[in-house]
């Protein structure tokens, strides 16, 4: 893939998650994706940070939405090659502190089959 076409995937990936559009967002991504978070860790522990699957991934953010209404991500960087995107964005709940946070998208034949977030 171009660096434009996973940097359109990560703006579209951006784009759904800030308007809480868990249909858009699931729908790029691949059904076997996987998805690792350290949240995920401590929510869930058994998982080991570690998600797979579209039903899984559903569930995630879902719950997400509903516990933060007003969780949005502001975009620092994007950094693309070959196939894979890192972005950089700022989380932001109300009433939370911003954190910090990098996540890398793999992307084959133009969907998610992989993500990873990295923070504090």
């Amino acid at each position: 893939m171009t660096n434009n076409e996973l940097n359109r995937i990560a703006l579209d990936w951006l784009e759904a998650f800030n308007q809480h559009d868990l249909e858009k967002l699931l729908h790029l991504y691949n059904d076997d994706a996987q998805h690792y978070s350290p949240k995920l860790k401590l929510e869930y522990p058994d998982t080991l940070g570690l998600i797979k699957g579209k039903a899984a991934l559903r569930s995630w953010w879902q719950e997400a939405f509903e516990r933060f209404p007003s969780l949005q991500y502001k975009l620092l960087h994007l950094i693309s090659y070959e196939n894979r995107v890192f972005m950089e964005y700022i989380r932001q709940v109300e009433h939370e502190d911003e954190l910090r946070v990098g996540e890398t998208l793999e992307v084959n034949d133009g969907l998610i089959i992989a993500s990873r977030v990295y923070h504090s």
